[in-house]
C-alpha cells in the first residue's frame, strides 16, 4: 500500500481542479507543466504550475484538454495523487451542475456544505488492494464535514469583495452520468435533501479528504435539474449560462488565491 502520509517535495501550491467550462485557466501564465506517473494510472492531464494575477497556483482540468474525458471515466484517484504530489495545500474544485432548489437557478454560483454520493463503479478509495500490495489493515475516515469549512469561507468572502452573488450552503446530489438525469430521479434527489446535481463532486471530494487535502467546491449552476422547468434541457441552454456564469466564477478565484497564500488550512470543527 502507498503511503499516504508522504509528504509531497513540492512547495505547497492552491491547486484548482477545472471541471466543464474551465479546461484551461486565463490569465494564467504557465511556468511548469509535469505529467505524472501515479500508482493509480495516469490523471486527466498534466498538472500546471502557473502564475495566476502574481501568484503560483496549480491548475488540472478534470475531463482533459481539450475535452474528452466522461464524468465515470475520470480517474479521480491519479487527478488527486498527481496534485499533492505536486505540491498541493488545498484544492478547489470547480464543478458545473444543475439546480434543483429555487435559489439554485442557471448561472447561480453556490459553495455547497454536504454531499451525498449516488455514483457507482468508480474508483474511490486508496484503501484498497491495488496489484499485488497488501493492506496493513481496514481504514475508515471521518466523512462528517465533506467540504473544509475555512476554505468555503474564503470562496464566499471572495465572492463578497468582488461582489458575485453565491449562494452559502447547498446539498450536492453527486450521479453517475454521462447522461443527465430523468425528472423522477431528480425528484428523488430532492426528497432526499439534495438542492444541487452534478457528476464530478465523487469521489473527489472524499479522495481529497483521505489524502489531508482541505477540499472546496465551487459550483457553477448551468441549468434547471431535469422537471424543474417547462422546457427539456438542451445545450445551447447550459452553453449560455456557463458564458454567463463562468465570468463569476473566474472573478472569485482570482480574489481567493492571493487571500489564501501563506494561510495554514484549519479544516472542520
Amino acid at each position: 500500500m502507498t503511503d499516504l502520509s508522504q509528504a509531497p517535495q513540492a512547495p505547497a501550491e492552491t491547486a484548482i481542479i477545472g471541471g466543464t467550462g474551465l479546461t484551461e485557466l486565463e490569465g494564467l501564465a504557465v511556468v511548469d507543466e509535469r505529467v505524472f506517473d501515479t500508482p493509480w494510472g495516469a490523471p486527466s492531464g498534466p498538472v500546471i504550475t502557473g502564475d495566476f494575477r502574481g501568484h503560483r497556483v496549480l491548475f488540472l482540468a478534470r475531463h482533459g484538454h481539450p475535452h474528452t474525458i466522461p464524468p465515470h471515466q475520470v480517474n479521480y484517484r491519479a487527478n488527486l495523487w498527481a496534485l499533492r504530489e505536486a505540491g498541493a495545500a488545498r484544492v478547489i474544485g470547480v464543478n458545473a451542475v444543475g439546480g434543483i432548489t429555487p435559489a439554485m437557478g442557471p448561472a447561480r454560483i453556490a459553495v455547497p456544505h454536504q454531499v451525498i454520493d449516488y455514483t457507482w463503479g468508480r474508483g474511490h478509495t486508496y484503501y484498497e488492494q491495488v496489484g499485488e500490495a497488501v493492506l496493513e489493515g481496514v481504514t475508515h475516515i471521518d466523512f462528517t464535514f465533506p467540504y473544509d469549512e475555512s476554505l468555503r469561507q474564503a470562496l464566499l468572502e471572495a465572492a463578497s469583495r468582488r461582489q458575485v452573488i453565491a449562494v452559502d450552503y447547498g446539498v450536492y446530489g453527486a450521479t453517475q452520468g454521462p447522461r443527465l438525469e430523468s425528472a423522477a430521479e431528480v425528484a428523488r434527489l430532492e426528497r432526499d435533501g439534495c438542492d444541487l446535481v452534478g457528476m464530478t463532486g465523487m469521489p473527489e471530494a472524499a479522495l481529497a479528504a483521505e489524502l489531508g487535502l482541505p477540499y472546496a467546491c465551487l459550483a457553477l449552476s448551468v441549468n434547471w435539474a431535469a422537471g424543474k422547468s417547462d422546457h427539456i434541457i438542451t445545450m445551447e441552454e447550459i452553453a449560455s449560462a456557463l458564458a454567463e456564469g463562468m465570468a463569476g466564477v473566474k472573478a472569485v478565484l482570482e480574489e481567493v488565491i492571493p487571500a489564501l497564500k501563506g494561510v495554514e488550512p484549519v479544516g472542520n470543527p
